[in-house]
C-alpha cells in the first residue's frame, strides 16, 4: 500500500511513497517540497498543452523517488458518448504487455519447469528450424521469426489454436536463428502458449495467480472477446483531424505480445515490485535487464535505448490501433514515467519530453503551427547540407528532412515544422560568422542541437 499521506499544492497531489527521512531538517524538507512543486507544475503545464494543442487523450503518471509528480487524465475514454478519461480508466497496453510475458517465463525457469535453451520444437512441432529457435532467442528478438500475424487475428472470429500455429509455421524466417535481431510479436505469442503448456493454466490465469494478484494489481488483466471490462477505454485511430474506431481484434490470439489492459496506478505497483524480489529474484531480474544485442533488447524490455538521455533506462513502448503506451523506468534516478493513450497520441514522445523536464532539460511547450507564405526562400540554399546524422535537402523550392518523404513547412524565415509530425520542428541557427552552421531540433519539445558538417 502507498503511504496515504497526500499533500496538495496548486491542485497537484504530491504523494510521498515511503515518507521523508526522519533525519531531514525542516529546511531540507521545505527545499525538497519547493523543488517537487516546481517540477510538478512544469510537467503538468506540458501535458495540459499536449492535450489542448495536440489532442492527447489518456492518463499520465510520473513518480520520482518519494513523490508523485503527476497523476492526471485527459481527453475521452469514449468519443461517441463523450465519456471523459479518469485516472482509473483502463487502457490496452499493446506491446508493454511483453514484459509480463517475459516475467512469467522467468518465473517458470526459476522453478525449473523450463529452460532458456529449450527449443521451440520441444513445445510445438513442425516449425522450420524450430529445433534451433530457443526461448532465449524469442525473448530477446533473435529468433528470426517474422514481425506479426495480425492479418490473421484482425477481423476474423473463427480461429483456433492449431490453425494459427500452422499459419505461423508457414511463414519464412527472416534470418538463421540467433544470427541477427528483429522485433517479433510472433515470438512472444508463442511464449504465451509455452506458458500455458508448462503451467497447465491459461495465459491470463497464470498472470493473475502469479503476478497480478500477488501485487494487488486489481485493475489489470488480459483482454477477451466477450468480457465486459468496467472503466475500459475504447480505442481510436487518427485519420486526418478526426478519429475512427479500430477494427475488430480477436483477442484470443493477440496475447503474449499484446492483450493486457491496466491502469497507471497498477503499473506503479509493477514498477515498485521490480525493485524488490516479490515477483522475480535478483538473478532473474538481472537476466531480464541485460541487453543481448545491438538493438538493446532484454527480456520484455529495452535496456538503455538510444533515447535514454544519459540516464540508465529500462523501458518499453506499445502501439496498436489507437492504443499507444510507454513505460519508462530510470532506475538510478528512481523515476517512473507512464503514458497511456487511446487515440494514437505519440506516448513514447511525450514520455521522452516528460523525462527531459524531470532531468532539467530545455523543453518547449507545444503550440499551433502556422504555415508562412512570406518566408525568405532564397535562404534555402544556405540551409542545405548534412547536420551530423540529418540531411537537409532542397528541391523545387521546398526543403526536406532526410529524404523527399518529409517536407519542412516554413513558419518563419528559419524555423520549420515537419509535414509528418508538427510536434517536431527544425530551426536553422547562425553562428558568429553569419553562417547557418547548426540546427535546433525539437522532438516533443525536447531541444537537440546538430552541427553542420562543412
Amino acid at each position: 500500500m502507498m503511504n496515504p499521506k497526500v499533500l496538495f499544492f496548486l491542485g497537484i497531489s504530491l504523494l510521498p511513497l515511503n515518507g521523508f527521512s526522519q533525519t531531514k531538517t525542516i529546511e531540507e524538507k521545505g527545499s525538497l517540497t519547493k523543488s517537487i512543486m516546481s517540477l510538478s507544475k512544469k510537467v503538468s503545464s506540458y501535458m495540459q498543452a499536449q492535450a489542448d494543442i495536440n489532442g492527447f487523450s489518456g492518463t499520465v503518471l510520473i513518480v520520482k523517488k518519494d513523490s508523485l509528480l503527476l497523476r492526471e487524465a485527459y481527453g475521452y475514454a469514449n468519443y461517441e458518448w463523450g465519456i471523459k478519461t479518469t485516472v482509473n480508466t483502463k487502457f490496452s497496453l499493446a506491446s508493454v504487455s511483453k514484459q509480463f510475458t517475459a516475467a512469467a517465463i522467468l518465473q517458470l525457469a526459476e522453478r525449473k519447469l523450463l529452460s532458456f535453451d529449450d527449443t521451440l520444437n520441444k513445445y510445438f512441432h513442425g516449425f522450420p528450424k524450430g529445433d534451433q529457435i530457443t526461448i532465449h532467442m524469442m525473448l530477446s528478438h533473435m529468433s528470426g521469426l517474422p514481425m506479426d500475424f495480425d492479418e490473421l487475428y484482425l477481423n476474423q472470429v473463427s480461429l483456433n489454436q492449431d490453425l494459427v500455429l500452422n499459419y505461423i509455421a508457414q511463414k519464412e524466417l527472416l534470418f538463421p536463428p540467433g544470427k541477427q535481431t528483429s522485433y517479433s510479436n510472433i515470438g512472444y505469442y508463442l511464449l504465451a502458449r509455452i506458458i500455458e503448456k508448462v503451467s497447465g493454466k491459461s495465459y491470463s490465469m497464470y498472470l493473475k495467480d502469479n503476478i497480478f494478484d500477488p501485487l494487488k494489481m486489481k485493475e489489470t488483466g488480459v483482454m477477451t472477446n466477450d468480457e465486459v471490462i468496467p472503466n475500459m477505454a475504447d480505442r481510436y485511430i487518427k485519420k486526418g483531424k478526426s478519429y475512427i474506431k479500430n477494427p475488430y481484434i480477436n483477442w484470443m490470439f493477440n496475447i503474449g505480445h499484446d492483450g493486457i489492459y491496466s491502469t497507471a496506478d497498477d503499473l506503479l505497483k509493477w514498477d515498485r515490485a521490480l525493485y524488490g524480489t516479490t515477483i522475480l529474484s535478483e538473478k532473474m531480474k538481472q537476466l531480464m535487464f541485460t541487453s543481448y544485442n545491438e538493438q538493446n533488447f532484454g527480456y520484455g524490455f529495452m535496456i538503455n535505448p538510444f533515447y535514454n538521455q544519459g540516464h540508465k533506462l529500462i523501458a518499453h513502448d506499445g502501439g496498436f490501433f489507437g492504443a499507444m503506451t510507454s513505460l519508462n523506468r530510470y532506475t538510478d534516478d528512481d523515476l517512473l514515467v507512464v503514458v497511456l493513450s487511446n487515440n494514437q497520441s505519440p506516448s513514447y514522445l511525450l514520455a521522452y519530453g516528460l523525462a527531459a523536464i524531470c532531468f532539467g532539460k530545455d523543453v518547449e511547450l507545444p503550440y499551433l503551427h502556422q504555415k508562412s507564405d512570406k518566408n525568405n526562400r532564397s535562404l534555402y540554399k544556405l540551409f542545405t547540407g548534412n547536420y551530423e546524422d540529418i540531411k537537409i535537402i532542397e528541391k523545387n523550392g521546398k526543403l526536406y528532412y532526410k529524404d523527399l518523404d518529409i517536407e519542412l513547412i516554413p513558419e518563419s524565415d528559419n524555423k520549420f515544422f515537419r509535414s509528418d509530425d508538427d510536434n517536431r520542428t527544425v530551426e536553422f541557427i547562425k553562428d558568429n560568422h553569419g553562417k547557418y552552421s547548426s540546427i535546433k531540433l525539437t522532438k516533443a519539445g525536447v531541444v537537440e542541437i546538430r552541427k553542420k558538417l562543412f
